[in-house]
């Protein structure tokens, strides 16, 4: 049972729920700062997302964003001033995972819109760790091809000593460049990360603990590095669904490119397609989302839960 936002929650959990109703009281005076043709450039492919749910789901969490970065900038002076060091800009590092096709670039992007219109105008970033994947020269090599996704086909400790330098406080940091036309990384292309106050990290394993990750995997995690986490949550049967409905819009889209990895498919029938999606789904995306996505869920500081229709339906906070 739900719990109202004045009460702890239930007994013994370490979240507190609410319904999409009591949620969006906690908007306040947030103001809106996204425009209805902002949100069509930003949502995902066949994604269906109103502005009610922008002013209900995502003004909430913008302005609870916003009182954890000042508490957080307010931790670093006070730190600065007992040691007595010069001040440093160290990134506020938000981690956004969840399944495939559940809507985590969609929601990295619409955040990532309202904190730049803060009044403090931060500079921020949106990585997606898809940059950190090995090449495809790699993972054939190691017979990976079909573990794309999986926590052993990144390059776990390129992305720890890319986070390490850049929560040091380092600029000017790169990150490979990532074709999902091409299905692999581009080589000799890199995206410079300045000097941000904030940044997004985007993808699928970003909350994995070592119980799931890979047994090569640097001390360091990928989440000791964040400040505030969300993951995106539905049923299987409607992510698949979500999957299967991509697929076909990609069919006869980014398909259809002479230069795509999955150029050979954009001649599917719909029947073929939705055979190939799910045969895709069932055997590599499912099976990621069961044994190393949805176990690390209840490390997010904040759960987004979705119905059926896209929609986000509850939200749960971590209490600690």
């Amino acid at each position: 049972m739900r719990q109202t936002p004045v009460t702890a929650g239930s007994a013994g959990s370490p979240y507190i729920s609410f319904s999409r109703e009591e949620w969006k009281k906690l908007r306040d005076s947030t103001p809106l700062t996204l425009s209805q043709a902002d949100l069509e450039r930003i949502k995902g492919i066949n994604e269906k997302i109103s502005m009610a749910e922008v002013e209900d789901i995502f003004l909430p969490i913008s302005r609870l964003l916003n009182l954890y970065y000042r508490g957080s900038r307010e931790l670093y002076e006070a730190r600065r001033t007992f040691l007595g060091t010069e001040r440093e800009r160290i990134p506020f590092i938000i981690g956004v995972a969840g399944s495939v096709a559940v809507g985590k670039s969609t929601t990295s992007r619409i955040l990532k819109s309202l904190i730049s219109a803060w009044p403090s105008s931060p500079v921020i970033d949106l990585i997606p760790t898809d940059g950190f994947l090995y090449p495809n020269s790699v993972l054939e090599g190691r017979r990976l091809m079909n573990r794309k996704g999986f926590p052993e086909s990144y390059d776990l400790r390129k992305l720890i000593r890319f986070l390490y330098r850049l929560k040091s406080g380092d600029d000017n940091l790169s990150v490979p460049v990532y074709s999902h036309v091409r299905y692999d990384i581009v080589p000799g292309e890199y995206t410079t990360v300045g000097s941000p106050d904030i940044v997004i990290l985007e993808g699928l394993n970003v909350l994995q603990t070592r119980s799931v990750a890979s047994p090569k995997e640097p001390e360091l995690l990928v989440s000791d590095f964040f400040d505030f986490s969300v993951y995106i949550d539905a049923d299987e049967t409607s992510v698949k669904k979500w999957y299967t409905e991509r697929f076909r819009v990609l069919r006869d889209t980014a398909f259809r490119r002479e230069d795509s990895y999955f150029h050979g498919m954009a001649r599917l029938s719909d029947e073929e397609a939705d055979a190939a999606a799910s045969r895709i789904w069932d055997e590599i995306n499912a099976v990621n989302l069961r044994e190393n996505i949805a176990p690390t869920k209840h490390h997010a500081h904040l759960i987004l839960e979705k119905g059926s229709d896209h929609s986000i339906t509850g939200v749960r906070m971590r209490k600690i």
